[in-house]
């Protein structure tokens, strides 16, 4: 519809030997200034004249248009429209709000990422919420997409850990392993040579340990994505990268794109404005850098993608700003078609946290902290935090508020699930009655009518934008204006119009339910 108002804006310039291009048509913030505005007028001027043309070749799916404040058109869609929106809704129903725009192509996203000997802290949750409702959003679109998490299985990180469990220090072995590493000179050199060790894998209890501790990692994580019903398809690691990408290294260093400083071999960005890193260190070790460009070729051997989405934290934004150029330069193949998209950090009100020190908070223990507010329903707790991290934008911090996130008042994933539990219930006691929308409707088009049908252009914005915050926001305006017409109508009585209300239930259910699903978040159909 809003591309039908586009043409008909842009015929109506060419008839006044206008240009066609820099109006917008969008929907007014409110419901009574009718279901799509243009500012062509305020871009033109000429409003009457634009207005009559309109008016004179009005779409047959528009009942009126209306000239507003400085030079607004308002475009208000007939009743017609709205009964076989309703009508499309409920045929379509799982399908309703996918499109096409991506048919053809192959994404691959990569997030969530948590390293072995490390707990998996709310930052990963973080990541893993977003991440999944991005690849959902991106398969809405039809686009083939293929999921990867990436994994530091090697490292200083590992090092430190093993180092500790070596010396059985009680507690969080990783921390430990870096307080000693920091305060402890001559542990500081044991936990080189061990890093050195378990790249080689040359010392048999230090690989029984890293064996051990890793396969621990993994089956840990693999039970926390469970709970969050997100499924990868593949699992990288840095062992395997870190050998490809130091090859890459090598080879390119002879073609100049990397040069050799002070036994470390590194990545002039100043050529491109960009910061100098170091690819491969003193010892010949690959850095995160060779390791994440030794990832890109994996990928692309993997599953030949069109574009590739990694999600991180924001604070790995510079990190990435010359991984993408280098990457760039060593497969050219690849240029253009790596996206880093980078989100905030969550905090509980208690502060920042560090895996240094031990003051981590982990995924498991916001889950069952919210748990406990929802009587130990997981569903309505993941979908609360869940809920949480999507109505905002990716980039912004999130403090978490545990109270604010069960809320049942609106602007929460328990509003939500609730108004669909709800209709579950009303379409459960009227199944005797039939949904209709082909009787004639009474009254004025009511504000849920005019928000049901919006749903495909709100997945489609998001699509473009790997932007979950704009269905959330959407989701929750949908359920307040479905509250107000459930308080205000009877839907299940001897009503001429019961069954054209019934419709309107069937239609929100519908909606609601892909639209949490698309989020990732739980649709238990009671509460």
């Amino acid at each position: 519809m809003k591309e039908k108002i586009e043409n008909l804006v842009k015929d109506a310039l060419k008839s006044l030997n206008l240009k066609t291009e820099g109006f917008s048509v969008e929907h007014p913030t409110d419901l009574k200034m009718g279901d799509y505005s243009t500012n062509v007028a305020i871009k033109y001027g000429h409003k009457d004249e634009i207005v009559r043309y309109i008016v004179q070749n009005k779409l047959p799916e528009i009942e009126k248009v209306e000239l507003a404040g400085p030079g607004f058109i308002n475009f208000y869609l007939s009743k017609e429209f709205f009964i076989n929106s309703l009508k499309e809704i409920i045929e379509k129903r799982e399908v309703f709000g996918k499109n096409e725009n991506l048919k053809g192509k192959k994404f691959f996203v990569e997030h969530t990422q948590p390293n072995i000997f490390k707990e998996f802290h709310i930052g990963h949750l973080m990541n893993n919420i977003i991440g999944e409702s991005v690849t959902r959003i991106v398969k809405a679109g039809s686009a083939e997409v293929k999921t990867a998490s990436y994994h530091g299985d090697v490292g200083m990180h590992v090092a430190k850990a093993v180092w500790a469990l070596l010396n059985n220090c009680v507690g969080n072995a990783y921390a430990m392993g870096n307080k000693a590493y920091e305060e402890d000179k001559e542990a500081k050199n044991e936990i080189q040579e061990i890093n050195k060790k378990i790249y080689e894998r040359s010392d048999d209890k230090i690989n029984d340990i890293y064996d051990s501790g890793r396969k621990e990692s993994l089956k840990e994580f693999d039970s926390i994505y469970k709970r969050l019903n997100t499924n990868f398809d593949y699992s990288f690691f840095e062992s395997e990268s870190g050998d490809i990408g130091k090859e890459l290294v090598l080879d390119f260093l002879k073609k100049g794109i990397f040069e050799e400083s002070e036994g470390a071999v590194v990545f002039r960005g100043d050529k491109f404005g960009l910061h100098t890193r170091v690819f491969l260190n003193s010892d010949k070790l690959p850095t995160y850098e060779a390791k994440e460009i030794g990832l890109a070729k994996i990928k692309k051997e993997t599953f030949p993608f069109d574009q590739s989405i990694t999600i991180t934290a924001n604070e790995q934004d510079a990190f990435f700003q010359v991984v993408e150029v280098v990457t760039g330069e060593v497969m050219s193949e690849l240029k253009g078609k790596l996206i880093h998209l980078s989100h905030g950090m969550l905090r509980l009100p208690t502060g920042k946290m560090s895996s240094r020190t031990g003051n981590v908070i982990t995924a498991e223990k916001l889950i069952e902290d919210v748990k406990k507010k929802v009587k130990d329903n997981e569903q309505v707790a993941i979908g609360a935090i869940k809920y949480m991290i999507l109505r905002q934008v990716i980039g912004n911090d999130i403090i978490f508020d545990i109270e604010k996130s069960v809320s049942t008042e609106g602007d929460s994933g328990v509003y939500l699930q609730y108004a669909y539990a709800r209709t579950n219930s009303l379409l459960e006691k009227a199944k005797m009655l039939t949904p209709s929308v082909n009787e004639n409707r009474q009254g004025n088009i009511r504000g849920i009518e005019r928000l049901l049908y919006r749903f495909p252009e709100v997945v489609e914005r998001a699509g473009k934008e790997y932007a979950p915050h704009y269905i959330t926001t959407y989701l929750t305006e949908l359920a307040g204006s479905f509250n107000n017409f459930y308080a205000h109508e009877q839907v299940i009585g001897d009503s001429p119009e019961s069954g054209y209300r019934l419709a309107i239930v069937e239609a929100f259910n519908i909606v609601m339910k892909n639209g949490l699903t698309i989020l990732g978040i739980p649709t238990p159909e009671r509460l």
